[in-house]
């Protein structure tokens, strides 16, 4: 099966949602053939959950990753490991978990995203 990098992405943003929430191995509830880029995205993010989770609640004023809900968190953890690997341009990485979360949270969750993704944007550039 051959998909899109962004159909990838949507499909590691859903693995890890459903990891967040069931505590389950990456895709066992997945019910659909898994891409492998999106398997692998998944499975790096879940592994370093802790880490990314803390750039995310040190970028987030007042929010700690664990009060977020679980599309923005998982969203920002995607996008926090792309801007780290820097396996995308800053700018795609930061659209599509400001989309994704658009279309499967709320308007405010991705101002929420977009916001803390900036930060973290400002920080991975000063470095």
């Amino acid at each position: 099966m051959t998909i899109s990098r962004r159909q990838a992405r949507r499909q590691a943003l859903f693995l890890l949602y459903q990891w967040d929430l069931s505590g389950q191995p990456i895709g066992s509830q997945y019910a659909e053939e898994i891409d492998p880029w999106a398997r692998g995205v998944a499975e790096a993010v879940a592994e370093r959950a802790p880490l990314l989770d803390a750039r995310i609640t040190a970028a987030s004023e007042g929010w700690s990753a664990d009060r977020l809900g679980t599309v923005e968190r998982s969203a920002l953890r995607v996008a926090v490991h792309e801007l780290e690997t820097e396996e995308v341009p800053v700018e795609v990485a930061i659209s599509e978990a400001v989309g994704f979360t658009k279309r499967y949270a709320s308007d405010d969750g991705a101002r929420l995203v977009n916001g803390i993704l900036g930060r973290i944007q400002r920080e991975v550039e000063a470095t």
